[in-house]
């Protein structure tokens, strides 16, 4: 575990050195935080003997005020730490979420489904809490250590041995722990690929009457889960040992040697303020530390490196790949959706030449998001072949639901490059594709984004511009343009249409789409059709249909065209 963890460590030491800010404004306001923890025990020791057992009460009253407001600064700077731990929380969700869909796509992860819904949620919430309570122990203890030195460093000799001893303990059953941890998730993973395939051949298992072994291999995945999470609740129980050790033994030692502390000048009002730091500051945080790092630091630990491990992604190259003859070509390629369900493609040959545009319209249903999926690479033909130069690096994908995360606009258009995009880049891109106004809108490319802030068609902008400054030759728009206007649209295929060497492949959602194209691909169903516009309109009884019955800004279901094609540009 050496390796993946000291990789692990560097790849966390550069994600927290990207956000120095945010580290530095969550270290000063959890100081503000802490100033309360100080100025409890040691305003209340003053209190005492400075005021009422000097018979001063006014002295002793303004001590305990000053104490209540320290507990008002204390809770405003708790507020605002609140700020600064989303600052990291976010981001690192943002960056797990794309590495595991990344990994999905690539290798086929049979764990993706329990690593997006389990994995990544339990790796946000334990970041964000282990946060919480690592930089509040940290202040709190020096807060209360600075307080007993000044009150008295003989407090020190009693408090500090078990405080350290107990924390020793509790560090050295962190890495067994972790080690039951990362167990219990691999047999979580399994049991959600095992479900997930009983799921899918449901009726393969009962027509082969394999229901008894299905069950007691399912059966064997769960028991050993459970055996899994026993074992992690045995070696939490030493949590409980250490939070003794280090929390109550302190308070014993202190009532224990308290004639001890008195002949040595010790004064009763710092006996009470070290019983206050003790009571009321150090074992509130030790407890929230040791069940917050006990539980979660090794679940942080655990499932960062599970999704993080496997070889690292290959970035997208930055140098294209050399023109071909075909940008794409599909041979004979058939596909449908289940064994025994009808073919959505039977028999489709299709070639796309490097620098080609073509439109694709049909009917709801027609197949068309499916003939993007082959290409894109998302769906595997039945039979047949789907051949894409330049391979998985060569081609990128704009669904209709686009995606931005949470960054800045430059963030997300540079996501494709590894190296980062020039800012004289960033500005050609967005004239190009018409969206300058929305980048002053949102205050330049530097500027942190609100996802849930943008339109629909906002976020359609942002992921055709990711897309545009991506090293892909091959674009598939898959109605990426539905909630633009038909300028704004034009305008963007244009701009897609006229990268260099850019192949360009629309599901179109317009008509207009089809008529600035080289080739259109009339699809329904199995049966389909291609030529230029002007071939379709005379020879195409369904194409004619969809041009002059849809309304002008859609394309939407008409009657189906007899006889089926294969097209072959």
């Amino acid at each position: 575990m050496a390796g993946p963890t000291s990789a692990l460590s560097r790849e966390g030491l550069r994600f927290l050195a990207a956000r120095r800010q945010a580290i530095a404004l969550l270290t000063a306001w959890s100081a503000v935080e802490a100033a309360h923890t100080f100025a409890t025990g040691y305003a209340l020791a003053k209190a005492l003997d400075s005021g009422f057992l000097a018979h001063r009460p006014g002295e002793g009253l303004a001590w305990l005020g000053l104490a209540a407001l320290a507990v008002v600064v204390g809770a405003y700077g708790t507020g605002r730490t609140y700020r600064g731990v989303a600052a990291l929380v976010e981001p690192l969700r943002d960056r797990l979420v794309g590495r595991v869909v990344t990994r999905a796509l690539r290798d086929a992860d049979g764990g993706a489904v329990s690593r997006l819904t389990h994995q990544v949620e339990i790796a946000r919430d334990t970041f964000a809490g282990l946060v919480m309570v690592s930089r509040s122990f940290v202040f709190t203890a020096a807060g209360a250590l600075v307080g007993l030195s000044l009150l008295a460093p003989v407090l020190l000799v009693v408090v500090v041995p078990p405080l350290a001893l107990g924390l020793g303990l509790f560090l050295a059953t962190l890495r067994p722990l972790a080690r039951r941890q990362e167990t219990f998730l691999a047999t979580d993973e399994a049991i959600a690929q095992s479900l997930g395939e009983v799921a899918g051949g449901l009726r393969d298992i009962t027509a082969g009457g394999a229901e008894r072994r299905v069950r007691a291999e399912t059966g064997a995945l769960v028991d050993e889960e459970f055996r899994a999470s026993l074992a992690v609740a045995r070696w939490s129980v030493l949590r409980v040992v250490a939070l003794a050790v280090a929390g109550r033994l302190p308070l014993v030692l202190l009532l224990v040697t308290t004639p001890w502390l008195l002949d040595r000048g010790v004064t009763p009002g710092a006996l009470v303020g070290a019983l206050a730091y003790l009571t009321q500051s150090l074992l509130p945080a030790l407890q929230d530390l040791v069940h917050g790092l006990g539980a979660s630091g090794s679940r942080l630990a655990v499932v960062l490196r599970r999704l993080t491990d496997g070889p690292p992604l290959p970035p997208p190259p930055r140098a294209l790949p050399e023109p071909a003859a075909a940008a794409v070509e599909l041979r004979d390629v058939t596909f449908s959706y289940g064994d025994h369900a009808d073919p959505v493609l039977r028999g489709l040959g299709l070639v796309v030449p490097v620098g080609g545009r073509l439109a694709v319209v049909g009917p709801s249903g027609a197949g068309k998001s499916t003939l993007a999926g082959l290409v894109a690479g998302l769906l595997e033909p039945g039979s047949g072949e789907v051949r894409v130069a330049g391979g998985p690096a060569g081609r990128v994908l704009i669904p209709q639901e686009a995606y931005v995360f949470s960054g800045t606009l430059a963030d997300n258009l540079g996501y494709l490059r590894p190296d980062g995009v020039p800012e004289e880049e960033l500005h050609a891109a967005a004239e190009a594709l018409a969206m300058t106004g929305l980048v002053d809108r949102l205050g330049g490319f530097t500027t942190p984004l609100a996802p849930t802030e943008l339109s629909a068609g906002e976020r359609q902008c942002v992921a055709l511009a990711r897309a545009y400054l991506s090293p892909a030759r091959i674009a598939v728009l898959d109605e990426a343009t539905c909630h633009l206007d038909a300028d704004t649209e034009a305008r963007v295929e244009r701009a897609f249409a006229h990268r260099p060497g850019g192949t360009l492949i629309v599901i179109a959602h317009r008509m207009g789409s089809a008529r600035r194209a080289d080739r259109v691909l009339v699809m329904d169903g199995a049966r389909t059709a291609l030529g230029t516009h002007e071939e379709l309109l005379e020879e195409s009884e369904l194409y004619r249909d969809l041009t002059a019955e849809v309304r002008p800004d859609r394309l939407g279901s008409a009657p189906s065209e007899s006889g089926p094609v294969n097209p072959a540009l």
